[in-house]
């Protein structure tokens, strides 16, 4: 598991359209073209708690928003505003386990391919290194 953090949540949350209580990711600990790795500490205001369990909606959410961050933070290295990205599709995704109150959760994004505005990620969610979620999901930005 990554652990030193390259962006901070207020950084983080300038790079991403959701706002608060909505946003789902607190910090990016790496990025490349290719790639990304997100976490998100679930706090107790988090609005996808129930009985202090993260539901599985958070769980995808967060892995949107970590796709999200990956293109932000793109248009920031050129200096340049993200327009707003939307879901086209999410595929296969499987959640093995709901992470709890206080736990750190980390996603890996991985771009497969990108075009014209298009995005294809896998996505793999980890807490305390043990896999817990996974999937697909094609974003695709607003003209």
């Amino acid at each position: 598991m990554e652990s030193s953090v390259l962006l901070e949540k207020a950084a983080v949350e300038n790079l991403i359209p959701q706002k608060f209580p909505f946003v789902m990711i607190d910090c990016m600990f790496s990025y490349s073209q290719t790639g990304l790795v997100s976490g998100l500490k679930i706090q107790d205001s988090n609005i996808f708690l129930e009985e202090n369990i993260f539901l599985e909606a958070g769980l995808i959410e967060h892995m949107a928003q970590s796709v999200a961050l990956h293109t932000g933070y793109q248009f920031f290295l050129k200096n340049e505003t993200a327009p707003t990205g939307y879901i086209g599709s999410i595929k296969d995704i499987q959640i093995k386990k709901l992470p709890q109150i206080n736990d750190s959760i980390q996603s890996n994004v991985t771009i497969l391919q990108e075009f014209a505005g298009v995005t294809l990620v896998d996505i793999v969610t980890f807490l305390n290194n043990e896999e817990i979620a996974s999937g697909q999901m094609k974003t695709v930005l607003a003209k």
